[in-house]
């Protein structure tokens, strides 16, 4: 559910934007800092956990209104450059700022404790993430499919030059997924501090499995990054038991597999 939290934003904007946003794992990692920011400030993780994805939704904007912007109608070459920049851009100003040392946020107290399910003791903590990734992968799927300003971002993602003539306001729309997505990376990097807290790196670390769930998910497909978290994340855990040695290449061995069999991947709009 961690992964799908930071591929569900990755996913929204490649669908809605057609941009490879880069930069998603370094707002996850901006997202933890600002965590921990905020919880040693007010001295509540739940103010933090509002205020965080926040402060990333805003930084976001900012990219997206006077860099991104500029670049929708160019080669995708350019948008990588650009979002690039910002992973480095953003990872030595997070060092500059808060240092190169590992920033622990503790849990709420509320959720240190542990529930006993069939007999096994889960983590209150846990089991909150674990509730999590279903409820965003809804609202999502309600707030696209439901709401009049969903179905203007769908209209965008289909055809922009078509959205234009009927008087929808796309960049707007685009500002909107870009922010949004943002917040959701963020959101995944408020839940993830308490539990790893924030580091340098740790941004590139879970964007590379993050494009991997999107990837055998489907590109711009919510439940479809729902579903590939789902598989990853179960090949992992079992792999880390079974054959440890080879965990690092069980999610590559994944996405070759779904690309030779699916190339649209798992619930991809190729496949209808």
């Amino acid at each position: 559910m961690l992964l799908f939290l930071l591929a569900s934003g990755l996913t929204l904007i490649f669908g809605v934007l057609r941009v490879i946003n880069f930069a998603h794992g370094s707002l996850y990692m901006l997202g933890a800092y600002f965590t921990y920011s905020v919880a040693v400030f007010s001295g509540s993780y739940w103010v933090s956990l509002l205020a965080a994805p926040v402060f990333v939704a805003c930084a976001a904007g900012l990219i997206e209104r006077f860099f991104l912007r500029r670049l929708y109608v160019r080669e995708h070459e350019f948008q990588l450059l650009l979002l690039y920049s910002f992973v480095l851009i953003i990872d030595d100003a997070t060092k500059a700022f808060w240092g190169t040392s590992i920033r622990m946020v503790p849990k709420p107290a509320a959720l240190t404790g542990s529930i006993e399910i069939l007999g096994r003791a889960f983590p209150t903590y846990t089991l909150l993430i674990i509730g999590l990734g279903p409820l965003v992968a809804l609202a999502l799927f309600l707030a696209l499919n439901g709401t009049k300003i969903g179905r203007q971002v769908v209209a965008a993602s289909l055809d922009r030059e078509a959205a234009s003539a009927v008087g929808l306001n796309v960049p707007f729309l685009y500002s909107v997924v870009f922010v949004f997505g943002a917040w959701l990376s963020g959101v995944g990097g408020a839940v993830v501090a308490p539990l790893r807290g924030a580091s340098p790196g740790m941004g590139m670390e879970i964007i590379i499995m993050s494009f991997a769930v999107v990837i055998v998910g489907g590109l711009g497909s919510i439940w479809g990054a729902f579903l590939g978290a789902l598989l990853l994340g179960e090949v992992l855990a079992f792999g880390t038991l079974i054959v440890p040695n080879l965990i690092v290449l069980l999610p590559y061995a994944i996405m070759i597999l779904i690309f030779l069999v699916r190339p649209q991947g798992l619930l991809g709009r190729g496949g209808g």
